[in-house]
Order: C-alpha cells, then sequence, then structure tokens
C-alpha cells in the first residue's frame, strides 16, 4: 500500500460523545453522558517517566483514530483520554493556555479514502470544537460547523481568530472566538492542510497538498496574498521565530523545502527521513525538528533535526513508529512527537537528543499542541 494523499485510514472503535454546551438535544441528558464520560476515561502511567518535566505542564493530542482527546500531565506521568464528537485530525492551544481547539468530521461521517481526490463533495461538514484544557470532562463548549474535510486549525496571539484549513473545499475558515461563529472563507490552493501564522500575525501559511504549493493568506483582508511552488505533497509549514523563514513538508519527496518569506519563493530544499509530515522550530532559531511518518505499509520512526544556519541535517532520533505530529515547548528544552502506528508521545530532551519517555494515548495521534505551566 503506498502513502495515501488523504489522512490514513484508521478508525477507532466508537465512543460516547461530550455534550455540546447550548445545544438543547444534549441537556436532557447532560448528568448521564458526564458520567458515563468520567467512567470512560482512561488514565494511564507513562513509561519510563523519569524526566525533570515543568509541574502544571501539559501535552494534548488529536487521536484521530479513537475519536478522542488524550491530555499529558507530563510532571504527573499520566495520561487522561476523553471522547469526542469528531474524529479529530488537528488540536491547538491557544496562546493564553484557556482554550482548546480541535478539528475533525462527524464520526458518522468520517471517511479517508486511497486518494486525496476521492471526495465527492457530498460528505458532512467538518467541525471546529472549543474545549477547556482545564475541564476536558465538563464536555464541550462550543461546536463552529465549519468546511469540508477540515484538516488542521491555529489560533492568532490574542485568541480572538481561529483558522482552519478545509481540505475537502479548497478553502481556509476563519471563525470569531470571542462570538463563536464563522465569519469568511478564504480561497487557497487544492487540498489545503497544514498551516501556521507568522510570528508577526500579518500571513498565514498553508500547504497545498495536491497541486503542490504554498498559499500566503493576509489576516486583515482575509485574501490570497500569494501561491507560491514548492514540490510534491507539502503537508505541513513552520515559522522560523522571527518569521524570515518557513520550511515546508514534502511528503513524497523525502525532502523539506525553504522559502524566503520577504520575497515568497522557495530557496532550497534539504533531505530528511522517509515521508515527513510536521516541522516545528526551535524558539532559539536553531533548530528545525522534521517527524518522518513513513507509509501505511512501512511506518518509519525517525524524526530529522534540521541546523538552519548550515541547512542541512545534523541528527536523526528514533522515535515510535509513524512519527507523525511534531511540537516544541515554551522553553526550547522539550521536543513532543505522536507516533501514528504506535499510539505514542515521545518526549525528546534537546539537550540531548534523547528520548527520554513514552507516553501512551488515544488511538492514532496526529495533531499535537502543548500548554505551558499556568500563573
Amino acid at each position: 500500500m503506498t502513502m495515501m494523499n488523504r489522512f490514513p485510514n484508521y478508525h477507532g472503535s466508537k465512543t460516547i460523545a461530550l455534550p455540546v454546551h447550548g445545544d438543547q438535544s444534549y441537556r436532557q441528558g447532560m448528568m448521564a453522558l458526564a458520567a458515563a464520560v468520567l467512567m470512560m476515561a482512561s488514565v494511564h502511567i507513562a513509561q519510563a517517566q523519569t524526566a525533570p518535566f515543568d509541574r502544571g505542564s501539559f501535552v494534548f493530542t488529536a487521536d484521530e483514530h479513537g475519536n478522542s482527546i488524550s491530555a499529558i500531565d507530563l510532571a504527573a506521568g499520566s495520561v487522561e483520554t476523553m471522547p469526542i464528537p469528531v474524529s479529530p485530525h488537528n488540536i491547538q492551544i491557544t496562546a493564553d493556555g484557556t482554550l482548546l481547539l480541535a478539528v475533525g468530521e462527524p464520526e458518522e461521517g468520517h471517511g479517508h479514502g486511497e486518494s486525496a481526490g476521492a471526495h465527492d463533495g457530498a460528505e458532512a461538514k467538518g467541525r471546529l470544537l472549543v474545549l477547556d484544557p482545564a475541564g476536558l470532562a465538563s464536555g464541550v463548549l462550543d461546536e463552529i460547523i465549519v468546511g469540508a474535510h477540515p484538516a488542521h486549525v491555529v489560533a492568532d496571539q490574542n485568541g480572538e481568530r481561529a483558522y482552519v484549513t478545509n481540505a475537502g473545499d479548497n478553502t481556509v475558515s476563519v471563525v470569531d472566538l470571542v462570538a463563536r461563529k464563522l465569519v469568511a472563507n478564504i480561497d487557497t490552493g487544492r487540498y489545503p492542510h497544514g498551516l501556521r501564522i507568522s510570528p508577526d500575525g500579518r500571513e498565514i501559511y498553508v500547504a497545498n497538498v495536491e497541486d503542490g504549493t504554498v498559499s500566503v493568506i493576509g489576516t486583515e483582508g482575509f485574501t490570497e496574498l500569494a501561491r507560491i511552488p514548492v514540490g510534491n505533497t507539502p503537508v505541513q509549514v513552520g515559522f522560523t521565530p522571527e518569521g524570515t523563514r518557513v520550511y515546508v513538508s514534502l511528503r513524497d519527496e523525502n525532502r523539506v523545502a525553504v522559502i524566503d518569506t520577504a520575497t515568497r519563493s522557495m530557496i532550497g530544499t534539504i533531505e530528511v527521513g522517509r515521508n515527513p509530515i510536521q516541522v516545528y522550530a526551535t524558539p532559539d532559531g536553531r533548530s528545525v525538528y522534521v517527524a518522518n511518518q513513513g507509509t501505511d505499509a512501512e511506518p518509519a520512526d525517525t524524526v530529522s533535526v534540521i541546523d538552519v544556519a548550515s541547512g542541512r541535517v545534523v541528527e536523526t532520533i528514533r522515535t515510535g513508529m509513524g512519527a507523525h505530529g511534531v511540537v516544541v515547548s515554551g522553553d526550547g528544552a522539550w521536543v513532543f512527537v505522536t507516533n501514528i502506528a504506535d499510539g505514542t508521545v515521545s518526549a525528546i530532551e534537546v539537550a540531548t537528543g534523547n528520548v527520554v519517555a513514552s507516553f501512551p494515548v488515544g488511538s492514532g495521534p496526529n495533531g499535537i499542541t502543548y500548554r505551558s505551566p499556568q500563573p
């Protein structure tokens, strides 16, 4: 089996969906559902948990195959997995740590074909879920309808807007997080997937899987400003902290493209591991971590570390099978990687390059986000 253009074709067992506040159909069963969810929540002790993580630091994963979200308490070494009413592909914490955003399709409408072009336009609209990261068991705070087959979500620095890529209809949805409503849809290239906001908040770069480009979107006018050719099957983008470079994973080339944001042009490529998916730069701007997932038939288990100054891979780290999502802690000391085939998260100590802990999470973890200790 070759690597899919759509998201991996894994499906977890059915779970009880969390209630949506304000939805009349859920109110009568709120107490019963909440009790059932609490009983079903699974808590695990992390394996090899000896690293000195900061108390109050958390990692959250989108467990697409299990229709769930996992919350890892890093200092305690425990994992809580909670069912949600979508099959989440991506997850994102807001900058202030008060809201957790997840995107996906309703479980009954969730189906991933072998080809990215396999959608027929009739699939159910996707959902953006708003949750409380400090109280997942309390349920979904809001559920906002976005476009078809949502892939990734990011929020601006103020937590006022969220942006969602809709792979099924070639748009990015703009959601007002204060009013909790959809306010705009922006056209992109074909099959938009990963996206990130520039450090100054003015632009969004979007990887368009099917046409080999990256869309540049202005956050003020909600328009596509440019479309940059980069290569085969771009999946995700990552800015360096100063915003002068964007790194783009080219899944089917086993490379990462480098974009100069001043000229909006590709200036080179870097060879990495097999089928790279997500990329993330360290806060000091020295390194970019790239998760290499491999294929469904032959999952890979490596993370390539790119030295920004030299433009080459200086280290390859073994993680779990199917390395997919990547996030770096706020202080730059830790890198966390979801392993989709293993159902785990690997914690990498940046100073040593060693995997120091492995956390079991829900089935098929894709997206990942980090929350720093809260004041």
